[in-house]
């Protein structure tokens, strides 16, 4: 089952469930409800009105004609419609004579002394009339019958359409008459008895069959009333046996109950599999997203950004010549001169943290472009992903346009996170006089640059035992000032806050397709709440 046809199930289903099955549960006392349905220019406003004795439903030559349905009801039993008791989505307007048509969807009541107490006639738009709209009423209008007064003629009984929809009261059991109109004198017999046996065919041999011989209408539209005189005769008698009634009542809420418990597996299995559908979807764009923030940790721990005008920068600013050679023989004038210059460059100072900045977050724009362009190109892949792509307002196979200005606010944030940890941990006096010596821009900048080469392992190639090397730098200074101990605290600290911000950065990027799903919304209990439902109700019935 498709996504459009489970749609017009689940508004057939609920069209039913508020229409007719709740109310009529509840209320089993309540008139009778006969739906006049059938093809256009079947000649239902005139058997209507013929019925009735008076025009209450304007008939004519232009089609579709009836757009606004016509509920007559006596007026005793005023109190049953008028409010929403059945068909609760229409508006209500009482009027006594025909028209109205215009004002498509809005049910008009008329009460006539004409009908009996007990019964109400509803004249419905054409099943098969050119306008959707029409079509999609009469079949809600069916839907919520007790009874149905199916109107063909001659000429179209053995259209499809009409056959469809008296196969579907079939399926459900719903109670049916069926009136052959305009039928010639000459073959009225030939023809009443091959529609019998096309309802026998279709189960729907125990309907009432009444015929209508083709014949003039009076100025005011009407049949002679012994046209449709034993039409007339069934549904008042109808109304006068309240055994009759009930057992029409019955079979039709029967039926449809059992039909609708026989709908509910399959359109269960939809709605699990749009569930399903959807977690696919979720899942596929957040495994994306999570590589994205996997990679940008690997690559801030595996020593990448100490190259290119990072390493350059902090090789400016700690000095480079004999800078292995230096610490490895522990040579004491290196521990000097890095105590003098890290406490005495504040504008090689900020060139490090520029490039460490703007390295970060062209990391961060690279990352979070290529996680929108593979989760696009994952939705492409599906035809509900491309429905949902074209669905959306914005583009969402690149990083959004708020994304640039938000990276950047996150690195300068993890920045001063990190002078703020060094601050924190040197608030005892002895590491507060180390501190002072080596600068805390100095020893935040080493931490950064510790924590960028906390995960590369033994380094290959000679730039990256540069840049190795000058993070041992920042290592060995981080050590001599706050121990190896809290070193390793201090890098952990930085390394989880700054993945944590990477994160929501991601996740809010990650936010835009959940948004687009989010707008079609489906419970995952659904299909199994549906089911328990449907079990239930068949255990009672």
């Amino acid at each position: 089952m498709g996504a459009d046809e489970a749609r017009q199930q689940q508004k057939a289903m609920l069209d039913q469930l508020d229409d007719y099955l709740l109310p009529r549960l509840v209320q089993l006392e309540a008139p009778i409800l006969a739906v006049v349905g059938g093809s256009t220019g079947a000649g239902k406003s005139t058997l209507v009105n013929t019925v009735i004795g008076k025009v209450v439903s304007e008939p004519g030559v232009l089609r579709p004609t009836t757009r606004s349905p016509v509920l007559i009801h006596h007026p005793a039993d005023a109190d049953w419609f008028v409010g929403d008791r059945v068909l609760p989505g229409m508006a209500r307007t009482i009027a006594d004579e025909p028209g109205g048509m215009e004002d498509a969807g809005q049910l008009r009541l008329v009460a006539a002394d004409t009908v009996p107490r007990g019964l109400a006639i509803l004249d419905a738009p054409d099943i098969d009339s050119v306008v959707e709209a029409n079509r999609d009423l009469a079949t809600q209008l069916l839907a919520a019958a007790d009874l149905w007064l199916f109107v063909t003629t001659a000429a179209r009984y053995s259209d499809a359409v009409p056959w469809e929809f008296l196969q579907s009261a079939s399926d459900r059991s719903t109670a049916v008459a069926v009136v052959l109109d305009r039928a010639p004198g000459e073959t009225i017999d030939d023809i009443t008895g091959h529609l019998a046996q096309m309802l026998l065919e279709r189960g729907l041999g125990d309907s009432p069959l009444f015929s209508i011989q083709e014949t003039v209408v009076d100025g005011n539209g009407m049949l002679p009333d012994a046209a449709v005189a034993s039409i007339k005769d069934w549904l008042v008698d109808l109304a006068a046996d309240a055994e009759a009634r009930a057992a029409v009542v019955r079979r039709t809420l029967q039926g449809a109950v059992t039909a609708m418990v026989k709908k509910a597996p399959p359109f269960a299995s939809a709605v699990k599999a749009q569930a399903d559908t959807a977690l696919e979807l979720r899942s596929s764009v957040e495994a994306t997203y999570d590589q994205g923030v996997k990679d940008v940790a690997k690559a801030c721990q595996d020593g990448t950004l100490l190259r290119g005008e990072v390493l350059a920068r902090w090789q400016e600013f700690v000095g480079s010549g004999e800078l292995l050679k230096g610490l490895q023989s522990g040579s004491g004038r290196l521990r000097d001169r890095l105590k003098s210059s890290l406490g005495n460059k504040p504008a090689e100072t900020r060139d490090v943290s520029d490039a460490i900045q703007s390295g970060v977050e062209s990391l961060l724009r690279e990352q979070a472009a290529e996680a929108a362009e593979r989760a696009e190109k994952i939705w492409q892949g599906t035809a509900p992903g491309r429905q949902l792509l074209a669905a959306s307002e914005t583009p969402l196979g690149a990083m959004s346009a708020d994304f640039p200005a938000a990276a950047s606010r996150a690195v300068r944030e993890w920045q001063e996170s990190v002078l703020e940890l060094v601050r924190s941990e040197g608030a005892d006096k002895k590491s507060t006089a180390r501190i002072l010596e080596y600068g805390v821009n100095g020893l935040g900048l080493s931490l950064m640059v510790v924590v960028f080469a906390s995960g590369a392992g033994i380094p290959k190639g000679a730039e990256a035992s540069v840049g190795a090397g000058s993070a041992v730098v920042g290592q060995r200074l981080l050590d001599a000032v706050f121990g190896d101990k809290a070193v390793q605290g201090m890098v952990g600290k930085a390394r989880d806050d700054l993945d944590g911000k990477v994160h929501a950065l991601m996740d809010a990027e990650f936010a835009r397709y959940l948004a687009v799903l989010d707008q079609h919304p489906v419970d995952a209990d659904t299909a199994r709440n549906l089911t328990e439902a449907a079990r239930a109700v068949e255990d009672c019935t």
